[in-house]
């Protein structure tokens, strides 16, 4: 029977402090009043799915008895022929979370480290903890990831280096050249995790030379997502491409039946509508030149990026947002607050409909008018 630190022995079944040690990653939005009627806190597609991919799921829902057995058999093709990818270097997940929480179950443990960048994706420390093993933040430029800032970062305990490219919430990304001299400067038994959750959105990276940096070495994985521009968050389907040992590990580490029936085909039928994708990317690309352009004659700072979202810094109005927060969750609109850090001046806003923007837009011009 263990006993605690001082000898006494516990009178409940205490967690690892790996896991007591994990933390909220963002402010959650909580019930109020009066009901939130514009949600642009969680970056998901303002234009939704494919209506092919909801004719699907919803086809496919009279099957919900079955199991949907050897899943990466009818998804990992799908994905590999949309990408042109190799189906075997392929495993799928409940979402990109999933399949980065079973990365690190893979390959962290008791007295390794997960190097991130500082005031990267707030969430990614929760992955070291869970398996009892460091998380450590490289200091960044501003919001920017600085390849040699990680590489002098990494120790002998260092297992896997994690990179958002783009990153959330910053929106900030570094090129293909920095990407292949970070994995160039890592020791070859190191992960290189490349979380592309907003890949697609992006017109700056060259996602094929990004797959080839994959294929070229053992110790590089790119994690994506259906969540984002193909619209399908509730449908938590994501998926990873790396070397074919590494997708294998992964996927002994999944949940028997890990996706829905009805997610499955609407994923399928998603990937299937090119023209729905192109859509939402040239979309998504008027909205965040118009508000970037909009909100910056407010006097807003507005961080430039290539996602569905904006970063915007009210430093020039207030120390902290979380007032013009409260004020905009007052008139019914929902954004993105990270507490602390150099973030507290900060919201995230995703790019909803054009309609839900301008609302968005006309509260916030009265607010920061009050503010003056």
């Amino acid at each position: 029977m263990d006993a605690t630190s001082n000898g006494a022995v516990p009178t409940r079944p205490i967690a690892n402090e790996g896991i007591r040690n994990i933390r909220q990653h963002m402010e959650l939005a909580t019930p109020g009043w009066p009901p939130a009627t514009v949600f642009l806190n969680s970056n998901e597609n303002a234009f939704g799915p494919s209506p092919y991919a909801v004719e699907a799921a919803r086809a496919a829902s009279y099957r919900l008895e079955r199991y949907v057995e050897n899943q990466n058999q009818w998804l990992a093709p799908t994905i590999a022929a949309h990408h042109r990818l190799d189906a075997r270097r392929i495993a799928i997940g409940c979402g990109s979370d999933d399949v980065l929480a079973r990365l690190a179950r893979c390959y962290l443990g008791p007295g390794t480290e997960l190097l991130r960048v500082a005031n990267s994706y707030p969430k990614s420390p929760n992955y070291a903890h869970a398996c009892n093993a460091k998380p450590v933040s490289a200091p960044s430029d501003g919001f920017r990831a600085n390849v040699d800032s990680i590489l002098r970062s990494v120790t002998e305990r260092t297992r896997i280096v994690y990179l958002a490219n783009p990153d959330n919430p910053s929106n900030t990304m570094i090129s293909l050249s920095e990407i292949r001299r970070l994995q160039d400067g890592l020791p070859a038994h190191v992960l290189l995790i490349l979380d592309g959750a907003y890949l697609e959105y992006t017109s700056d990276l060259n996602i094929d030379k990004l797959v080839r940096i994959v294929e070229e070495n053992q110790n590089v994985v790119l994690t994506r997502t259906l969540s984002k521009i193909h619209g399908l968050a509730a449908a938590r389907v994501g998926w990873m491409y790396g070397p074919c040992e590494i997708a294998m590990n992964v996927a002994k580490l999944q949940l028997t039946f890990p996706i829905a029936v009805s997610s499955i085909h609407a994923a399928m039928a998603a990937l299937d509508d090119r023209e729905h994708t192109r859509f939402v990317r040239e979309e998504t690309a008027r909205l965040r030149s118009r508000w970037s352009m909009r909100l910056a004659q407010l006097g807003v700072v507005v961080e430039p990026g290539q996602t569905n979202f904006l970063l915007l810094d009210f430093r020039q109005f207030v120390d902290d947002s979380t007032s013009i927060l409260r004020q905009l969750r007052a008139r019914g609109i929902l954004v993105r607050h990270f507490a602390g850090g150099a973030y507290s001046s900060c919201l995230r806003v995703t790019l909803g409909r054009h309609a839900e923007m301008e609302q968005f837009g006309s509260v916030l011009a009265e607010i920061l008018e009050g503010l003056e």
